[in-house]
């Protein structure tokens, strides 16, 4: 079973309704012991980094996903919950994340011709093929909305990338973990067979 974490600010049934047309068997949960016992996680996200992070700390999940990826077993974060991995973000000044990557989430620039939230479908080019990527074809178009990025200062870790006036780290992995700025669950077939890629890694 997958655990897609509901804390109140993710987007969960776009999530569950993708892992449910390609066959998986997932649930949407905030109980810590489901989460822990599950093959494996997907923390999602929509909204602002502070937000989203408050939510996690008033449902008590912040220390459940470090338990879970602890564990060792497959994690995906989506959109803001690829931010929220990391130490903070210009969005909310102040708030801690969870800190598991080092880095803090930057403005994407306003630049000429550039609206903000990026809203779309952009390609990526691939550093590592390796995980949802298996099997993926070059330069995917991927659909994204957010107005802040990744710009990680390891970048062994990141897998895609894109273009949008500035170069955005599109997707990390390390060990048990990944997590993508954009949002497989939108993305078509693409997306799909990302998904599926990750269901197969939590059968593994």
């Amino acid at each position: 079973m997958i655990a897609i974490i509901d804390y109140g600010a993710g987007n969960v049934q776009s999530v569950y309704k993708a892992l449910k047309y390609i066959g998986c068997d997932c649930k949407i949960t905030r109980d810590k012991n489901e989460i822990i016992n599950a093959n494996g996680a997907i923390l999602p996200g929509q909204g602002s980094f502070g937000d989203c992070m408050r939510s996690m700390i008033e449902y008590d999940i912040r220390d459940t996903v470090l338990d879970f990826i602890r564990s060792g077993k497959p994690f995906l974060g989506i959109c803001v919950g690829l931010q929220l991995l990391f130490e903070g973000s210009e969005e909310s000044e102040g708030t801690e994340g969870i800190g598991v990557f080092r880095g803090k989430i930057k403005r994407i620039p306003n630049g000429e011709g550039l609206k903000i939230p990026h809203m779309g479908w952009n390609s990526l080019s691939f550093m590592n093929r390796e995980g949802i990527f298996r099997d993926i074809e070059d330069n995917p178009y991927v659909y994204f909305v957010h107005s802040y990025y990744l710009d990680s200062p390891d970048k062994s870790i990141v897998t895609a990338q894109t273009e949008y006036g500035v170069t955005i780290d599109a997707s990390v992995m390390k060990d048990n973990i990944t997590a993508t700025q954009f949002h497989p669950e939108k993305s078509g077939d693409v997306g799909l067979k990302m998904l599926k890629n990750f269901a197969e890694m939590c059968e593994e």
